[in-house]
């Protein structure tokens, strides 16, 4: 904590309100500067947007745990003589998974040198009340908060373009300080993607009897905040009410400077060539009012058409115009492939479409290739998606959540180190946890599920709290940062005091409580009343909290839930996922069995190859993503991507079965890539198509088709040509600013290979 990150200012919202959901404010500045030395320091909530001489400077904060607040600082690019320095800055006081519900506030200094320019609190920023976004609108999904709607006028921009804007000044408070911490992680890279095509044109009509969604994600729930239906304006109702008609589907190649004409009620359709995540803009001129709405989704439909009912969001931004030119540019980050642009109840022009992206910095570092590029692809896709699901936390997919999902953590992490060659997202990632001294509405000791966001229900996954301990076992061999280790001790053992009591005389978790969560799979149907894999589970969290503080009591205590587990659960063929308690106390083992179940058995050293030969012996050639289950084993339920066929995969490398997860990746994953240049969350495109823990592909085609695995704590470098069938395999590994450079060939029978590593590291080489 640094209280002292500002000089002057301190934090002011509009007066009296900000505690009212949905609300839009603008600081402005006109200083006089020469070229370079300015920087704006900068906090708030919930999110803000910078403007010098009307040209976009940065977005954020980066996200923090329960009052706290991270402080970015931005070297603003001013030009000699007068500058415009405007921030756009929306709080939404709701509850959700991207954010946290608390009151809004903006705190901003601008500064030369020593010398303080603006202050929030003090002088220099005039402070506006901005209108032309729509307050009550419908959520934009329950995870996430409000769709953005605007009504402009060819004004409207005055406050951030122009020098001479007047601009009521708008009635403000001083708020009580905030205790600020860094921002630790890069800032975000802002790069402008357009669409490489126009693929469709078509009209619209209204339906006469439109059926109309009335999900928790369109209609107020009691577990979270909106508006009240009579009083909200519903863009995704609008769109669903209209039936589309496509009369084009020729492909045309995108020409930014061509102006693209839409009557009323007619949209065009655009292909961005690859799934993105960042702010959509464009330039719309109109001679008369228009409604613009601007509908995305990672998918086309199979007739060219944008669906907006897919992703279970309202995936719409809209614009209601009056006659004028705009500038536009959504506020949130939005994921999508594919961009619809309809106009109606009047016309106008389209010129300059781009999407301006929210995505990690750093993650061109780590390259990789082979002599089959479909590999190449694939390992762009993981790359794709970790940038999009690695700014400020690690986050499950950039557009239906933003939720920094514990579990996906893991996997993400090993991404990071990869390709980026640190982990400040992932310190950030659990830092945020480290933060508050207790978190609402959950009970003592258990940590929340995705963070920072709201559970104001009280939900939370028992499972995910203990991968929790597991991934900070991970992080301290990549990071070595035991300051943050041992921060986090109290958290580690709260957690252990609250499980506990669920304890069984058999030394078993037992009826845990809430949502016991093992994978997108039947295996979420057998979490009760003793849970096998959820003592899988347990089994690695007291293993890595032995190993992190020393405690070889916990050591001994997995060792007796594995041999527990491992004499009731396993059936002289599979491991059974649950039992069931009797109403005479006894406790009697299901027929219920999974895939995943077997899987869990193998990652957490329950069962191994040596142990269970007949079991791995199917695992390895009867099992997987490509098993058809009417054909093959009915009476074990399959797996999906998240977790089960990644566990497979990690299961596969820890026993060498280099040649199984190269079918893997081509049979599950490629198509995921060549479809959307993105990896998914279910095995079919049928929820998120950009799921963060899938970047964990490229830490695999790194640790297994490069065969290149890396020791930080230790300084070690194993490097091993996997028996697979590729002409050649490189790749170029980032640790910190030096750089890992590796590669095998193989020609006639022949193999060789060249090695490079940092001064201080070991290479051990197995090219047998």
């Amino acid at each position: 904590m640094n209280q002292a990150m500002f000089e002057q200012a301190q934090p002011i919202w509009l007066k009296g309100l900000s505690e009212e959901m949905n609300l839009s404010l603008g600081l402005r500045t006109v200083f006089h500067a020469q070229r370079g030395g300015c920087l704006l320091r900068i906090t708030g909530a919930t999110v803000y947007r910078i403007w010098l001489n009307g040209k976009f400077v940065g977005h954020g904060p980066a996200r923090c745990g329960h009052g706290y607040y991270r402080v970015d600082a931005w070297r603003l690019p001013v030009i000699k003589g007068q500058n415009l320095l405007a921030i756009e800055v929306a709080g939404y006081n709701a509850n959700s998974y991207a954010y946290l519900d608390q009151p809004s506030f903006v705190q901003a200094e601008l500064v030369r040198g020593t010398k303080t320019i603006a202050a929030t609190g003090g002088k220099g920023f005039k402070v506006i009340r901005l209108h032309g976004r729509v307050r009550e609108v419908q959520r934009y999904s329950f995870q996430r908060t409000f769709v953005e709607a605007y009504k402009r006028s060819p004004k409207s921009a005055d406050w951030y373009t122009r020098l001479d804007d007047t601009s009521k000044p708008a009635k403000i408070e001083t708020l009580k300080p905030r205790r600020l911490v860094e921002r630790g992680v890069p800032y975000p890279a802002f790069e402008t993607r357009q669409p490489v095509a126009l693929t469709a044109s078509g009209v619209v009509r209204p339906m006469r009897n439109p059926k109309l969604r009335n999900g928790r994600e369109y209609s107020p729930k009691p577990d979270y905040k909106a508006f009240p239906v009579e009083d909200t304006l519903y863009p995704g109702h609008e769109i669903e009410a209209l039936s589309s008609r496509i009369n084009s589907t020729k492909v045309h190649p995108y020409q930014p400077r061509s102006q693209l004409s839409l009557k009323a009620n007619q949209f065009k359709v655009f292909d961005f060539g690859t799934n993105l995540t960042g702010f959509i803009a464009l330039r719309v001129v109109c001679r008369r009012s228009v409604d613009l709405y601007l509908v995305f989704d990672e998918l086309a439909t199979e007739h060219g058409d944008v669906s907006i009912t897919r992703y279970g969001c309202a995936n719409v931004v809209k614009y209601s115009l009056k006659p004028g030119c705009y500038d536009l540019e959504s506020i949130e980050p939005y994921t999508l492939k594919y961009l619809k642009v309809l106009a109606l109840n009047g016309g106008c022009q389209v010129t300059g479409l781009y999407l301006r992206e929210y995505a990690c910095p750093d993650s061109h570092r780590g390259r990789f290739s082979a002599s089959d590029h479909r590999l190449n692809d694939l390992f762009e896709a993981a790359r794709q998606t970790f940038r999009q699901n690695a700014v400020d936390i690690f986050m499950d997919c950039p557009g239906r959540e933003r939720a920094g999902w514990l579990c996906d953590s893991f996997f993400t992490d090993r991404a990071e180190r990869d390709l980026c060659g640190e982990n400040p997202i992932e310190r950030n990632f659990l830092e945020n946890y480290l933060l508050p001294t207790k978190f609402p509405h959950l009970p003592k000791g258990m940590l929340p599920m995705c963070y920072p966001s709201n559970h104001t229900n009280g939900n939370f996954i028992p499972n995910w709290a203990m991968w929790f301990v597991i991934e900070m076992e991970e992080y301290l061999a990549r990071t070595g940062d035991r300051e943050l280790v041992d921060a986090l001790k109290p958290k580690v053992y709260g957690l252990i005091e609250y499980i506990k009591p669920f304890l069984n005389p058999d030394g078993l978790l037992e009826r845990l409580e809430k949502w016991v969560f093992l994978e997108w799979s039947r295996s979420n149907n057998f979490t009760q009343d003793v849970s096998y894999p959820s003592n899988m589970v347990y089994a690695g969290m007291l293993d890595a909290a032995g190993n992190l503080y020393g405690d070889q009591s916990l050591k001994r205590q997995a060792g007796k839930v594995r041999r527990t587990v491992r004499a009731q659960s396993f059936d002289g063929e599979f491991f059974v996922d649950n039992a069931v308690r009797q109403e005479d106390g006894t406790l009697e083992v299901t027929r219920n069995r999974t895939e995943t179940c077997q899987y869990y058995a193998f990652f957490f050293n329950v069962a191994t190859p040596d142990s269970h030969p007949k079991l791995w012996k199917m695992i390895r050639e009867d099992f997987g993503p490509e098993r058809d289950p009417a054909q093959h084993y009915p009476q074990i339920a399959p797996s999906n991507a998240f977790i089960g066929f990644f566990l497979r995969l990690d299961v596969l490398s820890r026993y060498g079965e280099r040649a199984l997860i190269l079918d893997q990746l081509y049979r599950q994953y490629l198509p995921m890539a060549q479809t959307t240049g993105t990896l998914w969350e279910y095995k079919d495109p049928c929820a998120s198509c950009n799921h963060g823990f899938a970047a964990h592909v490229a830490h695999i085609l790194y640790r297994d088709i490069l065969g290149i695995r890396v020791d930080p704590s230790s300084k070690t470098v194993t490097f091993k040509a996997p028996p697979i069938d590729l002409d050649w395999c490189e790749g170029h590994l980032p640790v910190g600013n030096e750089w890992i450079d590796a590669k095998w060939v193989r020609h006639n029978g022949q193999l060789s290979y060249t090695l490079a590593v940092p001064e201080g590291f070991t290479a051990i080489v197995d090219m047998s």
